[in-house]
């Protein structure tokens, strides 16, 4: 089996940071591997507490916020394994989840990247896949996203089909995404316009290029607490969030992209350039 690098991004997470570095040292994966943590300049004391009790664990303490895609591109160029995890720092990690991954994408070569199942602490799961994103594509995940989020029979029929199923999704959670080395630099990485959210959705379009398939596996589940940055500056991740979209719309549906700069303008949402 070959090895693994783990990546984590951090930014002002500490307690969930050192979580779930917990949840893997309680269990480590027998695949070889690393961790590596990126941080993005927290102020919370993030690399003064990895640096003190987390001596094993690689630090690249960034002296700025890079921001999700920069960050994760910084740890994959140092990675000299031949795969790499990328894994939120909300996340908990079980047992043999690892191995899983490592195993699922290595004895599948048709496969290009592979996500887990994620549910929350709750034990409910997320919808962490789905179609390449645009403009229908995001109104049906956000109906889907809100009428399971509401416990509407037919949704968490439909939902808990899915999260059950190996199937091959356009896009799979970047918060919990194991994919090999070369295959990510091949596909260039990830766009480092995106500073958070649709960032994954790229970067697996990207791999897709290479005529393979994205895998979602339920036979690996990770645990995602979620939101942990957002909570402390709700404002500020939803300029980030309107920010990407309008980048991937004007990058992968440039018709859509002058309609949905009309669409947020009218809401007040429109972000500065």
């Amino acid at each position: 089996m070959g090895d693994v690098t783990i990546i984590i991004v951090s930014f002002n997470t500490r307690a969930e940071l050192e979580a779930c570095l917990a949840s893997i040292a309680a269990a480590p994966p027998s695949v070889p591997h690393r961790v590596v943590v990126v941080d993005n300049a927290s102020s919370d004391g993030t690399p003064e507490a990895l640096r003190r009790h987390w001596p094993g664990v690689r630090l690249i303490a960034s002296d700025r916020n890079l921001g999700f895609a920069a960050a994760n591109n910084l740890a994959i160029r140092e990675a000299g394994s031949e795969f790499v995890l990328l894994l939120n720092s909300d996340t908990l990690v079980p047992a043999g989840a690892i191995d899983t991954l490592v195993r699922t994408l290595e004895s599948d070569p048709g496969a290009v990247a592979a996500g887990p199942r994620l549910v929350g602490a709750d034990g409910r799961p997320e919808i962490s896949f789905g179609s390449m994103m645009g403009p229908f594509s995001e109104l049906r995940q956000k109906a889907l996203g809100r009428l399971y989020a509401r416990r509407t029979p037919a949704a968490v029929a439909w939902i808990e089909r899915q999260v059950r199923r190996p199937h091959r999704p356009d896009w799979v959670s970047g918060a919990c995404l194991i994919v090999r080395r070369a295959d990510a630099l091949a596909a260039g990485l990830f766009d480092d316009r995106y500073f958070l959210y649709a960032e994954d959705v790229d970067f697996c379009a990207a791999l897709r290029s290479s005529g393979r398939y994205i895998l979602f596996t339920p036979a690996t589940e990770v645990v995602h607490l979620r939101g942990a940055s957002r909570r402390q500056r709700p404002a500020e991740t939803e300029r980030a969030y309107r920010r990407s979209q309008v980048a991937f719309y004007e990058k992968h549906h440039p018709r859509w992209a002058p309609l949905l700069r009309v669409y947020l303008r009218l809401r007040g949402a429109l972000p500065e350039a």
